[in-house]
């Protein structure tokens, strides 16, 4: 009897110890700097960085465990490198701050890297003075959600992403804020992906630039004020909806950038106030469905090699040009959209014009060779050559036109 109390005894006090424990952190507590907590904690223990400022770099999470701060916890990494790297599956960061990351031209220092691990979670993490925000490295099943990315980049050759994937699946990026950093969110190699209600502004090259990633989906994004807008590139299975792609201008610039994009969905977007609202090279099997595009320079600028594509139901609203077209062929429809352009008549009031809309003007097509006509934009002299371009098409697709414009905005 006393031999069964006492091993029944042992598994309670070996049961007490398995249980997860919490690590305070602060100047005043008996542990005053996060990688001694490390040292200390075991598999799934919670460490709280209390508020306060700990200076840390290079500081290695190798085991399962959650990191989180309170009020005003600030790692600083004294601009000496990277700062946490976790190379760890079931690792929850949340709820601080990181500054000071090291600038390195042969190195890619980030204020918080994912290496190899799976089941991650990394939220409302606020990250400022930095080269890389978040990269994520072979990493799969994780969430990037609610964080706050703020770096001073001015020139792209010395400077980092905010978030970026490298050879990543299954991941959640949502509900982030990423600004003035050299892309806001950058994916290569990486699928099933979901980018959602992110905001990107304000960074010198693009707001998203991902390349060779299928199977990803963009909804909710707003991409405003940056160097070069949204670059999409050499993937397929995307589906874009419900962004907004705004005031990206430059003589280089556009709101969206395909390129050799196959068997995708762009779908009830928003394109407003840019040099180009869709750049198109390369990039077949496409549904564009909903979008408005409104004042821009170019609605949609197709430079060729562009097949099956169908245009149905978008709004092409006082944009300066609605298509640019730099082939005579053309095997895509454009039907049922709405043109602000339009001045034909509906007679018998179903809502669709009796008469085809030519978006492709000749200006545009001048325009394309000799950019420096562009003065000319608002001349009698262009009325003139479109004019006789609609009557009889020489320069544009004879068979790129909309046989069923809609007489009013689709809401």
């Amino acid at each position: 009897m006393k031999t069964l109390l006492t091993i029944i005894c042992f598994l309670h006090i070996g049961f007490l110890f398995a249980q997860p424990r919490s690590f305070d952190v602060c100047s005043n507590c008996e542990i005053s700097n996060l990688s001694r907590a490390l040292e200390l904690a075991s598999k799934h223990d919670t460490i709280i960085l209390k508020p306060g400022t700990y200076k840390e770099y290079n500081v290695i999470i190798d085991k399962p465990i959650t990191i989180i701060g309170e009020g005003e916890a600030v790692i600083d990494g004294e601009s000496k490198g990277e700062v946490l790297k976790v190379v760890s599956d079931s690792v929850h960061l949340e709820g601080f701050k990181i500054i000071n990351v090291g600038t390195s031209y042969t190195s890619d220092y980030a204020a918080i890297r994912i290496a190899k691990t799976k089941h991650f979670k990394i939220y409302n993490v606020r990250l400022e003075k930095l080269f890389f925000g978040i990269y994520l490295e072979n990493a799969e099943h994780g969430e990037v959600i609610g964080n706050t990315i703020i770096g001073d980049a001015v020139e792209e050759f010395n400077s980092g992403n905010g978030i970026q994937l490298w050879y990543c699946k299954n991941v959640k990026v949502i509900d982030n804020r990423v600004e003035q950093v050299r892309d806001g969110i950058y994916l290569e190699f990486s699928d099933n992906i979901e980018i959602e209600n992110n905001i990107s502004s304000h960074n010198v090259r693009y707001g998203l630039h991902f390349m060779f990633s299928n199977n990803d989906s963009y909804r909710g994004n707003t991409f405003e004020n940056n160097g070069a807008g949204v670059a999409v590139m050499f993937s397929k299975h995307i589906n874009m909806s419900g962004n907004t792609f705004k005031k990206n201008w430059g003589t280089a610039s556009f709101g969206l950038l395909l390129k050799e994009i196959n068997d995708a969905e762009i779908i009830g977007n928003t394109f407003q106030e840019n040099t180009i609202g869709i750049s198109i090279e390369g990039s077949n099997r496409i549904e564009y469905r909903n979008n408005e595009f409104i004042s821009n320079g170019w609605a949609l600028k197709v430079r060729g090699a562009c097949y099956t594509n169908t245009f149905t139901d978008n709004n092409f609203l006082y944009n300066s040009f609605d298509i640019s077209y730099n082939s005579k062929i053309n095997d895509n429809i454009f039907e049922q959209n709405y043109w602000s352009n339009y001045s034909g008549y509906d007679l018998d009031k179903d809502g669709i014009g009796d008469v085809p809309y030519r978006p492709v003007k000749l200006f545009s097509y001048i325009v394309n060779r000799t950019p420096e006509t562009i003065v000319l934009l608002r001349s009698l002299f262009m009325d003139i050559i479109d004019f006789s371009e609609k009557v009889s098409p020489v320069f544009t697709p004879d068979n790129l036109l909309d046989p069923k414009p809609r007489m009013k905005r689709l809401l």
